[in-house]
């Protein structure tokens, strides 16, 4: 029987959710599933996976084929270089505590990674609220600047109708 490692579509009208399933190759995309091994959430930032990487690992080794968009996802995770890691085994290029090393420091690399997209993130938003508060502040300049300008204005007219009420009082009284 050959088998595929696919995606099975669940979730709600525009809000997709997919089951990562093992199927049969003649099998509907929704139906059928010899085992599930896990959940894709396309819809968070980033997107979550949860997958069971024994399972996974023991499905390809058994032959299983990868749709093109679980195989990015397997990718991502770690299952086709540890798969890969597995063979170099087998063939004696190295032995398995050394395989273990290689991937160890592959998934540390990669979670640095991570840590600096995320830091580099948390700093492009604090510049930007840094940005619109200067912004904001500018703007608060200006709108005190007219008011006290019009303030100004105001008192000069007053004081101008004030003097002319003076003057007039002034001759009428001579």
């Amino acid at each position: 029987m050959a088998t595929k490692i696919r995606l099975q579509r669940g979730g709600r009208k525009s809000y997709a959710f997919y089951s990562i399933v093992i199927a049969d190759v003649r099998a509907p995309r929704d139906g059928k599933f010899t085992e599930k091994i896990g959940t894709y959430n396309p819809n968070t930032n980033p997107a979550t996976v949860d997958l069971n990487f024994e399972r996974a690992l023991y499905w390809l080794e058994c032959g299983a084929q990868p749709t093109d968009t679980v195989r990015n996802i397997l990718s991502k995770e770690g299952v086709l270089l540890m798969k890969h890691l597995n063979g170099g085994v087998k063939k004696g290029a190295f032995d398995e505590a050394a395989a273990q090393a290689k991937f160890e420091a592959w998934k540390k690399a990669k979670a640095e990674g991570f840590e600096a997209i995320k830091a580099n993130d948390a700093k492009a938003k604090a510049k930007a609220a840094a940005e619109a508060l200067e912004a904001e502040k500018k703007v608060n300049e200006a709108i005190a600047k007219k008011i006290a300008e019009k303030k100004a204005a105001a008192a000069a007219a007053e004081a101008a109708t004030e003097e002319a009420s003076a003057e007039e009082s002034a001759t009428e009284e001579a």
